[in-house]
């Protein structure tokens, strides 16, 4: 069981999270594959969760996206009944615990990424539950690619508008050398203003100039 959720938690794509001082940054590519197969070449793998608070999945798409329910709901809850939003600890916690309490049936590596009271947060998440803090990290079969090129140019400390050439650049290089990661790639930023999706401009621009 072990062996089979490591390899289909790794296998098929390429995500990215970073902290910056004014925010968070989450990427991914869109390849959706099923094996050598390509299911889908514009695949959703970034979900907002909230204004404030979004999430990034690889692995196995219907158990992530039934975990990115379950955040969700318990978001919108947690607001209701306490006048706040989710702090990014606890949504991340949440999630370790529904994926420990699967004992591995889930299979599915998750970043989740926001802003709160706190700052910028970005906590990565294994299939059996285990979380981490993390200030730039990577998942999915293209992640030892793109950090070949994060931890060369990762700057922490450095503002959103300076990192967006080297996480596009990170995932950009996996896409081209791995063959489970491609297409095309998503990017959104998180600040105390919110979530924002890069439009295609945006993107293309920034590709331009890394």
């Amino acid at each position: 069981m072990h062996e089979s959720t490591e390899k289909l938690a790794l296998k098929g794509t390429t995500t990215v999270g970073v902290v910056c001082t004014d925010g968070v940054i989450l990427s991914s590519d869109t390849r959706v594959t099923m094996g050598y197969f390509v299911a889908h070449k514009q695949g959703k793998k970034i979900y907002q969760i909230d204004d404030h608070i979004a999430m990034t999945i690889s692995g196995s798409v219907a158990d992530a996206q039934r975990v990115v329910e379950i955040l969700k709901v318990n978001a919108k809850l947690y607001k209701l009944d306490n006048s706040r939003p989710m702090p990014i600890k606890a949504a991340s916690r949440l999630v370790a615990n529904v994926l420990f309490s699967a004992r591995g049936g889930l299979l599915a590596q998750i970043l989740v990424g926001g802003v709160d009271s706190t700052g910028p947060h970005v906590f990565a998440l294994d299939p059996f539950g285990s979380l981490t803090e993390e200030k730039c990290v990577a998942t999915g079969s293209g992640s030892p690619i793109a950090y070949g090129v994060l931890e060369d140019k990762y700057k922490e400390g450095a503002k959103i508008k300076n990192m967006l050439p080297v996480v596009v650049r990170a995932v950009d290089s996996a896409m081209k050398r791995d063959i489970a990661s491609g297409d095309s790639f998503d990017i959104a930023v998180i600040t105390k203003e919110g979530y924002r999706a890069l439009s295609t401009e945006e993107k293309k621009a920034i590709l331009g100039g890394s």
